[in-house]
């Protein structure tokens, strides 16, 4: 599932994601980005990966097509996580996207956010 989390305000948005993601859940997101993507012309969003367990195979569909869609809306992106596959797939959209992406540890959550807010 995902959680809009409480320090989100404007055209920063910080989401956690937790378990395996469903096309539901993604039914459930996606018009709060895509309002607030209306709203600012690009985010800045910092997606919290910690109890993340994947997506179902829809969910992982939808995770691609909103991404190749809105890839130009983001002006940061940071992905916090503790796996070595979350941290290189950050350095693929890095180079993927219009946008800066990096990873931080779990750890460092707090200089995620101070980042993702700067």
């Amino acid at each position: 599932m995902f959680e809009v989390l409480p320090q989100s305000e404007g055209k920063i948005v910080g989401i956690r994601a937790t378990g395996t993601l469903t096309d539901a859940d993604y039914a459930d997101l996606m018009p709060k980005l895509e309002e607030r993507i209306v709203e600012h012309r690009r985010i800045r969003l910092l997606v919290d990966l910690e109890g993340f367990e994947g997506w179902d195979l829809l969910a992982a569909w939808d995770d691609f097509t909103f991404g190749m869609t809105h890839w130009h809306h983001f002006e940061k992106m940071a992905i916090v996580g503790d796996r070595t596959w979350e941290e290189t797939a950050a350095k693929a959209m890095d180079l993927l996207m219009r946008s800066e992406v990096r990873f931080f540890e779990i750890q460092n959550r707090d200089a995620a956010w101070d980042w993702i807010k700067a």
